[in-house]
Order: structure tokens, then sequence, then C-alpha cells
């Protein structure tokens, strides 16, 4: 497979929905972040889009949110998270497991994701990622193996405060097994405000004189690690 060809594809369909403005649909709103869907092109599902803004030059957000070191000490939705392949400095291949959720009525998923950061003019990041066979990981019996169809994140500078970032994620997640439709669409809003309200928690961590300081490296140090 030709990794690097998806992946820049992947970016390209991220890009694609974040200029897209028809047909979405407000499901939650909540401390300023929005969540909108509509039903996604991929399968019987639906795409999320999560909007929201952090208190973070773009830069230092586009290489926190896909650290594999430290994901799993702030995204409290995921149990493992490692890189287990790299293509190249700004392409790899990450093992994602989550925890349970929805009180236990959604077990554990596992998930083989391509992810690939973009830098575009405006200082402008996208990371996107989208689920591959990768023969070094095939399904195990412990988990279902979900499927991320093209997801990702937009992280811009703030208009009128270009120190703050403007982070929009897009998420088409078919989890797979023997889950009813209606307890996805029930729980997935409020978990992705959640994903937002800890990626600030776990940005302002790292600030803070107890965490690791800020980093600044460049935007490709996650796959450096």
């Amino acid at each position: 497979m030709d990794y690097k060809a998806l992946a820049q594809e992947t970016a390209l369909e991220i890009l694609g929905y974040n200029q897209d403005t028809t047909g979405w649909k407000v499901v939650k709103t909540s401390k300023k972040i929005t969540v909108s869907s509509k039903a996604s092109k991929k399968f019987h599902g639906n795409l999320y889009r999560v909007e929201g803004v952090i208190p973070e030059s773009t830069t230092n957000l586009s290489d926190f949110l896909y650290k594999p070191e430290n994901r799993v000490t702030w995204d409290k939705a995921l149990k493992v998270y490692n890189m287990v392949h790299r293509i190249d400095s700004d392409t790899c291949i990450c093992h994602t497991i989550t925890q349970s959720f929805a009180m236990g009525s959604i077990s554990p998923r596992d998930f083989v994701d391509l992810v690939y950061f973009k830098h575009c003019e405006g200082n402008m990041d996208i990371i996107s990622s989208n689920s591959v066979d990768f023969p070094a990981y095939p399904p195990s019996s412990n988990y279902v193996r979900g499927y991320n169809h093209a997801c990702g994140y937009i992280c811009s500078p703030l208009q009128e405060n270009p120190a703050h970032s403007k982070l929009v994620m897009f998420i088409q997640t078919e989890m797979r097994g023997k889950l009813s439709p209606s307890i996805i669409e029930a729980t997935m809003p409020s978990n992705l405000v959640s994903f937002i309200l800890n990626a600030k928690d776990g940005i302002k961590a790292l600030r803070s004189p107890s965490g690791c300081g800020h980093h600044q490296g460049g935007h490709s140090s996650f796959l450096k690690n």
C-alpha cells in the first residue's frame, strides 16, 4: 500500500470537510464548544465536526495533539496510544486502544491509523488520520477492531487573537461490533466535547511549572521520540 499517497489524500479530504458549510446540524453546544454532524458518505453513520478555541499557539497545539508519549496522560478516552511504524518525518502508523465508555455499554475498541501532518499557508496545520491494514498489528480477539474513516484536526491562529488557536476536528468512526447506531449517536457528541476539554487541560498542565514546560521543537517532533 502507498501509505504516503493515502495520507496526502486524507489530508485533502479533511480540508474539503473544513470548507464545506452545507448540511451541518448542531447537535451539542457546551462550554464554548460546538458539535455538528451530517451523514457520512463513507459508512452508515455520522461525520462529526467539533469547533473550539484553545489558548495556545498553533505550532504548540499541533505538536501537542499527536505526541504519543503524552497523549494517554490527557486523553481520558484512550488506554493505549503508540507509534508502531514511522514512514517519514510527517507520516506514521499508530495503534490505539480506547477505554470503554457510555457506562460500559461500549466496550474498548482498537484502531490502527495512518497519521499525517501537513503545514499549510496562513500557519494552518492539518493532522489527519485514516485506518489502514498493517500486517504487524492484525485484529486481536481481545478487542473489536474499529475503523476511522478520514478524520483529523485543523489548527489555525484565531483571527482576533493569534496567540490562541481555533481547533476544528472531524470524526467519522465506525465502531463495528454489534452496537446500535442510536447508542453511538447519543454518546458521541458528549465524548467529543470532553476531548476538547481534556486537550485544554492537558496543554495547560504542560505549561505549568510542574509540567514539562513549553515544547519549542518543530512540528514533526512527535515522530522523533
